[in-house]
């Protein structure tokens, strides 16, 4: 298991969208040969994030604000190399672009003083039962737009 948490999301400042946060523990098993993370625990990482994003209020009960989604396309730029630490590095999140079947998100893993990696995903509305792209409704479009920060 994963040995990650999630920040509480920051409030809006003065209405504006905000990012997500989830912090990510380093673990041992996640180094490669040359003691630093893996490329593909970096990912998994991202996915995590994810995952938290789309699901906020999982083991509350209440429904996610989401239906069934697919990634379309992931895309890293690996900055600079994570070594095992103590303290977890961050994965911030927010929403770039809102088309009406597709999402973009865009993420930094990072901490106080670095940013290890940057990554772009493209996210589509899928309807699982008709093995289908779908439009997204308006209370995904809702909720993304409260993390939408623009690329530009």
């Amino acid at each position: 298991m994963v040995e990650a948490a999630t920040q509480a999301d920051a409030p809006k400042q003065a209405g504006g969208p905000r990012r997500h946060v989830f912090h990510a523990q380093v673990r041992f098993a996640d180094l490669d040969p040359l003691n630093h993370v893996n490329n593909v625990r970096m990912l998994t990482y991202l996915e995590d994030a994810r995952i938290a994003f789309l699901r906020p209020d999982s083991g509350s009960g209440r429904p996610s604000p989401f239906g069934g989604l697919v990634v379309a396309r992931h895309e890293i730029d690996y900055l600079k190399p994570i070594l095992l630490r103590s303290d977890p590095v961050r994965v911030e999140t927010r929403v770039t672009e809102v088309r009406n079947a597709s999402f973009r998100l865009a993420y930094e893993i990072c901490d106080d003083d670095h940013v290890y990696a940057r990554a772009v995903s493209v996210l589509v509305g899928y309807d699982v039962q008709g093995q289908s792209i779908r439009r997204l409704d308006q209370d995904e479009r809702d909720y993304l737009d409260d993390f939408l920060l623009p690329e530009g």
